[in-house]
């Protein structure tokens, strides 16, 4: 008998990110300390974007799509994280504007059937030299229409 991989669980919109959390991301009362939260997510995004060639390598006039800024964060706390572990990101977007895009994310259970945290970020594409709003590259959007969560 040859023992099989575990096949990645399927979300039906989007994409579930694997992250760890590490003893160290704990609070002193043992739960996911709540700024750690945004960061794993961040981290997923980071991932994301970067299997589309969408980087920071320290310039920012070279960054293109990845030189954005959060306008808006909201995240609500749904269950405790109580033990380090595997975890997912499950990640898409509900809204992809010219210059701007609105994503949801749910930081969950490995398998994507547990809900800890939920929430939404809102993203602004910046001009490098000017720091004012600018449009996505047509690659950008062509990957972001990939993780549109469909409506209804």
């Amino acid at each position: 008998m040859t023992a099989e991989a575990p096949t990645a669980p399927v979300v039906s919109y989007g994409r579930l990110i694997p992250v760890t959390v590490h003893f160290d991301d704990l609070d002193a009362l043992g739960l996911l300390h709540n700024a750690r939260y945004p960061l794993l997510v961040e981290r997923a995004w980071t991932e994301l974007w970067s299997e589309h060639g969408v980087r920071f390598d320290g310039d920012w006039h070279a960054a293109g799509d990845a030189c954005n800024a959060v306008r808006e964060l909201r995240i609500s706390y749904e269950a405790p994280v109580t033990s380090p572990g595997l975890y997912a990101v499950h990640l898409w977007l509900d809204r992809l504007g010219t210059t701007g895009l609105t994503y949801g994310f749910r930081f969950c259970s490995a398998d994507g059937t547990r809900t800890y945290a939920q929430g939404a970020r809102v993203l602004v594409r910046l001009d490098a030299s000017t720091l004012r709003p600018t449009p996505w590259t047509d690659a950008f959007r062509a990957a972001g229409r990939e993780l549109l969560r469909p409506a209804g």
